[in-house]
């Protein structure tokens, strides 16, 4: 019985090499079809015109504002964020708690709304006719059609990520780590800095590089909170869109090659950080 299962065994693992070579093939026609071809069509219109009229299109008013608007924002949330991510994944990794399962519904709750109904959310609840507008009127407060909404939209876009980057990795650290160090006398603040925060410093920069990466790009919902105004609530993303829909080929490629090159830069320092955290599992 025994032999005739490794004879039976055989022909599976001839077969192993073809199932691979096949696996890859489709890979790279797939990647080379979505993310290759576009990226390569990005980078030849951008320089359709040449060195000087690549700079000449970045350095333009509207583009320098919607470059230092994309900045700004992803300044103000990324932080956010960050500190957001962090204490709900310490939360859910950590403790058991009644309505833990109702927290991590509402950070999957993004991934799951269309961006455009977000954005209407906000316009609804702080626009001139929505529930708080007759209050922030009266106070002169702008939200929406103003930078604090585009805030607040990709606010809400991105905060998933850094903890849904953090939460597996705090998971299988267990706690033994941090109840060893409280029997030794540490309390629970130095604990998280010293033992929580160092085993998951590359999980969290991971989860950065995706939030500010999805910050800089968003466009749904800030399309609808920002109300379009040409250089002073308009991003990149949005600026790029108007530009195309005037026929500034060239303008507009330039202006997205930025966001293009952002995500190349985003996933090497990705997979870096990705091979980091492994070499450190398997040297532990």
């Amino acid at each position: 019985m025994s032999d005739l299962a490794v004879t039976r065994a055989a022909p599976s693992a001839d077969e192993t090499p073809l199932a691979k070579t096949l696996a890859i093939l489709v890979s790279v026609a797939f990647l080379s079809l979505f993310f290759l071809a576009p990226l390569i069509v990005v980078l030849t219109e951008a320089a359709a015109k040449g060195w000087s009229g690549y700079f000449d299109a970045l350095g333009e008013h509207d583009a320098r504002a919607a470059i230092l608007l994309t900045l700004t924002v992803a300044a103000i949330v990324v932080p956010i964020n960050a500190a957001f991510g962090l204490a709900a994944a310490w939360c859910v990794a950590k403790f058991d708690f009644r309505g833990k399962n109702l927290l991590i519904t509402l950070i999957d709750l993004p991934f799951s709304v269309s961006p455009v109904v977000s954005g209407l959310v906000f316009v609804l609840l702080f626009g001139a006719q929505g529930w708080f507008g007759g209050y922030l009127v009266a106070h002169h407060v702008r939200i929406v059609f103003a930078v604090p909404g585009i805030v607040l939209a990709t606010l809400f876009v991105t905060f998933p990520f850094v903890a849904r980057e953090l939460i597996p990795t705090l998971q299988a650290q267990g706690t033994a780590e941090e109840e060893a160090a409280l029997t030794l006398g540490a309390t629970g603040l130095k604990t998280f800095f010293t033992v929580t925060l160092p085993n998951a410093r590359w999980a969290l920069l991971t989860g950065v590089l995706l939030a500010n990466a999805r910050a800089m790009g968003e466009f749904g919902a800030v399309s609808v909170v920002s109300g379009h105004i040409r250089g002073l609530t308009n991003t990149i993303p949005l600026q790029v869109e108007i530009l195309y829909n005037e026929y500034s080929i060239a303008a507009a490629f330039s202006l997205a090659s930025l966001l293009a090159l952002l995500a190349l830069v985003t996933l090497g320092l990705k997979a870096l950080l990705e091979r980091r955290d492994e070499g450190r599992r398997h040297a532990a």
